[in-house]
């Protein structure tokens, strides 16, 4: 869990919180206030899940940049035995 999914978790809270309070007092400026907490909270959490994965998804493949070089060097020996052929 990185920052982004603990501050979204407590912003819902804080929204339900505000909205249970509104609901209470009768206080439909608060209620959706509220709401309007709760939806950003979820947008934030969702947020911080996406980089989550997208953190995971980076560090777990493989760096191929050596790969090209290599395929690159490879390409190079192939054609300087083919010179050496003809």
């Amino acid at each position: 869990m990185n920052k982004d999914e603990l501050k979204g978790k407590m912003e819902n809270l804080k929204g339900r919180v505000k909205e249970a309070v509104g609901s209470l007092r009768g206080d439909k400026k608060q209620e959706a206030e509220g709401m309007i907490d709760r939806a950003s909270g979820a947008v934030r959490e969702k947020f911080g899940e996406a980089k989550e994965e997208i953190s995971k998804d980076a560090s777990g493949k493989e760096d191929v940049s050596g790969d090209v070089e290599r395929e690159d060097e490879v390409d190079r020996k192939v054609s300087r035995e083919e010179d050496e052929d003809e």
